[in-house]
């Protein structure tokens, strides 16, 4: 039986979880990206909420603070920004999963 491996990478204080679970169905998938950069490019699951949207808009797609929200950006930057402001609200499932280049090449 293959085994399935999960790796956790701090990079500035910051945890990016890299493995086979990345791209699990149940997670919610936010693209923090403008919506420029959105339109222009996404993964197909993902919503976009811009980093300096996400708390007055997480409840729209999130109202369960348990929901299992993965967050993604350009580079990670933003998305960390993000996840911060959800832990800070009460979201403890949150994930920052890097940047959208890097998350394609993953798939």
């Amino acid at each position: 039986m293959k085994k399935l491996f999960r790796k956790l990478v701090v990079v500035a204080g910051l945890s990016l979880l890299i493995g086979p679970q990345l791209f699990a169905e149940e997670a919610l998938w936010i693209d923090v990206r403008s919506a420029a950069e959105y339109q222009a490019g996404h993964l197909s699951q993902a919503v976009n909420i811009p980093h300096i949207e996400i708390a007055e808009r997480i409840t729209e797609v999130a109202a369960d603070k348990k929901t299992a929200i993965k967050l993604y950006c350009g580079s990670g930057r933003r998305a960390g920004i993000a996840q911060w402001e959800l832990e800070s609200m009460g979201y403890f499932n949150t994930s920052n999963e890097g940047g959208y280049k890097d998350l394609l090449e993953s798939q």
